[in-house]
């Protein structure tokens, strides 16, 4: 009798790490983790950036005497950020795919070719390179391997057979010159019409002797202050029409995730932080701490995606 196949094989959790300890520089510093890029490192298997990552919690590990503080953000947990990431991801696969669209050449696309954007224009500044890389149970850090953002190719810019060739961030402004980049929520706001503001459905005679039907019930000449609260009040969005958050001018940093305070009152040398969800696994940590030695943990979730719960940015 053959046996039958079990209906859960595609739910089966792969191993993965779900543990990620790093070495905290001393004195103020800013750092920025790339999740996708550690988990591709201590697992030895290729995980895309594009993934919102899901995050159990953090800790910092500090020693006796550690006194200071440490924040972290995120990329925007909105339809915004969302949005922006797809349409740019969309026209960055389209223009690779166009180059390579006569099927003849797509063997000589990069085995690990992906789409990876800078989380804002300090990440761009400090590079890949700046990333921070984990570290093993001694304290030693683990080997690097190829992890380099994306770019995108302007043909004619500015000038015929001139071609601009950015970087990607996802908030804030773009910065400008050779090696610079392109905010996501900028270009997607430059991209889109925006709704009406005062609302145009009201009509010019709604509020004047000539509107019949408000003025049957009309038994103590009131009709028009109670039509005036209903059409006149909440006429108007209640966001800015222009601007997005994440862009240049509203929100331009990162999205406020949790902080802590480090003294030596601090109980086992161990602060907890809270968890959440992480677009593009782009953490980002702002610390001041006087003493070395400081260990920042991330608690990840076991799922389906390859041994992580999360899940791809087009389902964001």
């Amino acid at each position: 009798m053959a046996r039958r196949k079990s209906s859960r094989r595609g739910s089966k959790i792969q191993p993965s790490v779900l543990t990620m300890a790093f070495a905290l520089p001393s004195g103020a510093a800013t750092s920025t983790i790339d999740l996708s890029q550690v988990a591709s490192i201590m697992n030895r298997r290729f995980y895309r950036q594009g993934i919102n990552w899901a995050v159990a919690g953090f800790k910092v590990i500090s020693p006796a005497s550690a006194t200071g503080s440490l924040s972290i953000a995120q990329l925007p947990n909105t339809w915004v950020m969302s949005n922006a990431w797809e349409k740019a991801f969309r026209a960055w696969q389209r223009q690779q795919n166009e180059v390579l669209e006569d099927g003849t050449q797509d063997s000589v696309r990069a085995k690990f070719n992906d789409f990876k954007i800078f989380a804002d224009a300090d990440h761009h500044s400090m590079g890949v390179a700046g990333n921070l890389i984990p570290v093993d149970f001694a304290g030693t850090t683990y080997p690097l391997g190829e992890w380099e953002a994306s770019q995108i190719v302007i043909p004619n810019f500015g000038a015929p057979g001139t071609n601009y060739e950015p970087y990607l961030t996802a908030i804030g402004d773009d910065v400008g010159g050779a090696g610079g980049s392109i905010s996501l929520i900028k270009a997607y706001q430059n991209s889109r019409s925006v709704p009406q503001s005062p609302d145009p459905v009201t009509p010019a005679g709604v509020l004047s002797n000539e509107n019949y039907w408000s003025m049957m019930f009309d038994v103590g000449d009131n009709n028009e202050d109670i039509m005036d609260n209903v059409v006149g009040k909440n006429d108007e969005l209640p966001y800015e029409q222009n601007e997005y958050p994440g862009g240049p001018v509203a929100a331009p940093t990162l999205q406020y995730h949790d902080s802590a305070i480090i003294s030596g009152t601090t109980v086992g040398g161990v602060t907890h932080m809270k968890g959440g969800n992480f677009p593009c696994g782009l953490i980002r940590i702002a610390s001041n701490i006087d003493t070395p030695n400081t260990v920042f943990v991330v608690d990840l979730i076991p799922g389906n995606h390859r041994g992580y719960l999360c899940e791809p940015m087009t389902e964001m």
